[in-house]
């Protein structure tokens, strides 16, 4: 993955134009934890498949929306959301060093389990405006590299701690969404 990439366009809802169809729209713009209406789309098949995870050198993009300089390190985990085996989403969620080292947020315990539920669990965490993008393929894992997919992020907040979450909608999760 090329820190280079081109920096895609991250759009509010009223920003979107044209519209996405209201089926993709009620994906990308739905408040409800994405955990729990996979988990539901799956009649519980639902499973997190760690991808990688560390302290890495966040994208410019990411800085720019948990307001740290550029080239921050930060944690970085990366994982597909799975429904009946398949991998539904790829999940990219990023903090600044800075400010989780001193949060007690602990995100290298997780391990499989959904950090979407940790953070819905806890009400202190308050979700900001969910913004919306085509995501570039180059960001993406080898396997699922494909340009143009729907992807969404939003930033989860406790007091200084800032958690950026961007879930990137993969071409097998369509079919079993429209059932």
């Amino acid at each position: 993955m090329s820190l280079a990439s081109p920096t895609p366009h991250w759009l509010s809802a009223d920003q979107l134009s044209p519209a996405a169809a209201s089926s993709v729209r009620d994906w990308l713009f739905n408040q409800d934890s994405l955990t729990r209406r996979l988990t539901a789309l799956s009649a519980g098949s639902f499973s997190v498949t760690p991808l990688r995870e560390g302290w890495l050198s966040m994208r410019d993009d990411e800085c720019t929306a948990l307001d740290v300089p550029p080239g921050s390190m930060g944690w970085v985990r990366e994982v597909y959301l799975r429904g009946n085996g398949q991998p539904w989403v790829f999940a990219r969620s990023v903090a600044a060093r800075q400010v989780l080292e001193g949060s007690g947020l602990d995100l290298q315990q997780l391990g499989s389990r959904s950090l979407g539920e940790l953070l819905f669990s806890d009400q202190a965490f308050a979700r900001g405006e969910l913004q919306v993008c085509r995501y570039p393929g180059a960001w993406l894992p080898a396997e699922a590299v494909q340009d143009g997919l729907w992807a969404r992020r939003s930033c989860f907040r406790r007091e200084q701690l800032a958690v950026l979450v961007a879930e990137v909608f993969l071409p097998a999760f369509w079919p079993a969404a429209s059932r």
